[in-house]
């Protein structure tokens, strides 16, 4: 969980910095500037360790650069705003594949309801598409607060909703399953031995 939680902070690490600094100082020349060279040290930083980088992390570095020029030259924090939004998309085009989910989950869970994984993974892919338009729409607004409110409370809130209630599905659909399965099969009696 400790690394999961480290990864996210390290994703967000340079939106977390703009909304730290635009908050406490109001200026996003500022905010922005110190986002932008926060990814750059980031990614520079994690080259020199050695660490194996994906496409995200390059997409994503280009990303904050192209964005935050944009947000300087046009001193629009809407720009930087709308990032968080292509991780969110991207996530939900690739949660478009059918059956990702199952590698995901326990093997009881993959072989006894292969079908609700399958559904459960494509809404997954409809709620990280919505939830990339709803932080688009949150950036469009220009009000830093709502957009804070939406990505650190409504997002995640939408996220554990999700989450427990897969979770409870899944279990009642499992109980289902087995009962009927058990009912579908008749327990096999050992033969009685003739009396001589």
């Amino acid at each position: 969980m400790k690394a999961v939680f480290a990864k996210i902070g390290s994703d967000f690490f340079s939106t977390i910095v703009f909304v730290v600094l635009y908050f406490s100082t109001g200026k996003v020349a500022l905010a922005t500037i110190v986002a932008v060279l926060g990814a750059v040290g980031q990614f520079i930083y994690a080259k020199l360790k050695g660490q194996r980088l994906d496409v995200m992390a390059y997409a994503s570095v280009a990303l904050v650069v192209v964005l935050g020029g944009a947000t300087l030259l046009t001193n629009d924090a809407r720009f930087v705003l709308i990032k968080p939004s292509v991780g969110h998309i991207a996530v939900g085009l690739l949660m478009l594949r059918r059956d990702w989910m199952l590698r995901y989950v326990p093997p009881i869970v993959a072989e006894t309801i292969p079908d609700y994984v399958r559904i459960a993974g494509y809404g997954w892919a409809a709620l990280m598409l919505l939830l990339g338009a709803g932080v688009v729409a949150a950036a469009m607004t220009g009000d830093i607060k709502i957009w804070t409110f939406y990505v650190m409370v409504i997002a995640p809130a939408f996220k554990v909703a999700a989450v427990a209630g897969q979770y409870l599905v899944f279990r009642l659909a499992i109980r289902h399953r087995r009962r009927a399965a058990a009912v579908a099969t008749p327990v096999a009696t050992a033969p009685v031995a003739a009396e001589s």
